[in-house]
């Protein structure tokens, strides 16, 4: 044989576990290279361990709101350190889970880091060269960190935020993204007091501008204190913990300080200059549609072309290659209508194009939003209020956008991504009969725009 491998896949995250069981699949001799954990960013220390502590934070609630209904619940208190070992004993199930499934599918899986070693090799840590007829770069990315900072070794990422010995009581969250904007919610959701820190003027950036604000107003509400328009100078530990210096000229006090300032490619150090692979600005790597990059050999997927870095989009990328390379179908993925949610509390579910961005691109967008209390927050006494905002475009009556704010967005938005994808108009919507009693139902009956845009 040429090659110890027909597919070498360096990366067991998300889109090379795909890429590396469907290739085997079609029979491939496959091999994946993981320095860290089966799993990778998602199930490890990313969207699932995340949403877990989701749910941990949003008890809080259903405790104060079951008074309303007439449950006498009684003192309740919460304990860090069974919720990290909860989760802990998750991740762990998970992780041997994606090992096993990889192991029934014959892949063979290489507990060690791997660096490119020429188009058609790669080297182990131990300095095994292996080669393989194809390569597959599927590392995901890492957290950003200012280096410049003084006193920035004393913050945490995202990395270290899930294995926290202790609960910190006074968190400083730095960044506007989803990540920042979860964290910060799950820490005030379990009674840490918050203050997030954000460049810019709000927020969520690239989301729809209602959305933004809506958002930050209800987590501002529940107990998160927002620095917009600042950021860090400098962090400091005395013997009260840390002390951070704002542009600003604020001095904030906390227990610990988690920057969630975005992430990067991962792909510093892995020898793709050896191989000839060419890389964009900050350091992704440059794909077709395909996933092929400018060396016949090697392929990437997933954040480490930072197309679109979601789970899911890795997982389709990962299954469009070993279509393609090893399954003799061809298939390109389409980046295009992808729902997204964060879980942020309120939740955000969104589809489509924001209202800013469909009067950038269209000629005439009509707007149709509902704002309303839920049902459940009647009885609990909660003044929060949900947010659904459809946007449609005038020339075609498709529904171009579609932005939820409130208890289950993410669900909805899921299945209202499937009739966008298939071309839904407002006619279609409209002709959906509701389901009542239920929020979603909202959806179906906005009958009248709020606002009938037009260019000039």
């Amino acid at each position: 044989m040429a090659h110890d491998y027909d597919l070498f896949v360096i990366g067991a995250g998300s889109g090379g576990v795909r890429a590396a069981r469907i290739a085997a699949g079609y029979g491939a001799r496959v091999a994946v290279a993981e320095e860290y954990r089966v799993g990778g960013t998602c199930v490890i220390r990313g969207c699932v361990p995340k949403k877990l502590m989701v749910y941990a934070a949003r008890f809080a609630d259903d405790f104060a709101d079951a008074a309303g209904f007439g449950w006498n619940v009684g003192a309740t208190s919460f304990d860090w350190t069974r919720l990290i070992a909860a989760k802990d004993r998750e991740i762990d199930r998970l992780e041997a889970a994606y090992g096993s499934t990889l192991g029934k599918a014959g892949v063979e899986v290489i507990r060690s880091r791997a660096v490119v070693d020429g188009p058609n090799a790669v080297r182990l840590a131990d300095g095994r060269r292996i080669t393989a007829g194809k390569i597959l770069i599927a590392t995901g990315g890492r957290p950003n960190l200012d280096a410049a900072i003084p006193g920035i070794e004393h913050v945490i990422t995202s990395n270290e935020v899930f294995h926290l010995a202790e609960q910190p009581h006074r968190v400083i969250v730095v960044g506007g993204g989803y990540i920042a904007v979860e964290f910060a919610g799950i820490f005030a959701g379990l009674g840490s007091r918050v203050t997030q820190i954000y460049r810019g003027p709000e927020i969520l950036r690239g989301f729809d501008n209602e959305v933004r604000a809506q958002v930050r107003a209800d987590m501002a509400r529940r107990g998160v204190d927002f620095m917009l328009n600042d950021l860090i100078t400098r962090i400091d530990r005395t013997d009260a913990g840390l002390v951070a210096t704002t542009r600003g000229g604020g001095r904030i006090e906390a227990d610990q300080i988690l920057y969630a300032i975005g992430r990067a490619p991962a792909t510093e150090g892995l020898g793709l200059e050896t191989a000839g692979v060419e890389m964009l600005a900050g350091g992704a790597i440059k794909v077709d549609a395909f996933s092929r990059t400018n060396v016949a050999s090697i392929f990437a997927v997933g954040d480490v072309t930072d197309r679109v870095n979601l789970t899911p989009v890795a997982i389709r990328e990962g299954h469009a290659f070993a279509d393609s390379e090893f399954g003799g179908k061809p298939v390109s993925v389409d980046h295009e209508l992808i729902p997204t949610a964060v879980f942020s509390t309120p939740e955000i579910g969104t589809v489509g194009l924001s209202e800013e961005e469909a009067k950038r691109t269209l000629d005439g967008v009509d707007v149709y939003r509902a704002g309303f209390r839920p049902m459940r927050n009647t009885l609990a006494g909660r003044d929060e209020r949900m947010l659904m905002k459809l946007l449609v475009d005038a020339a075609t009556d498709k529904v171009i956008g579609c932005h939820i704010v409130g208890p289950d967005a993410a669900e909805m938005v899921q299945l209202v991504g499937v009739a966008m994808k298939m071309g839904a108009t407002k006619v279609d919507f409209d002709a959906t009969m509701a389901l009542h009693p239920s929020a979603a139902e909202e959806l179906v009956t906005m009958r009248t725009p709020s606002e009938r845009w037009r260019r000039g």
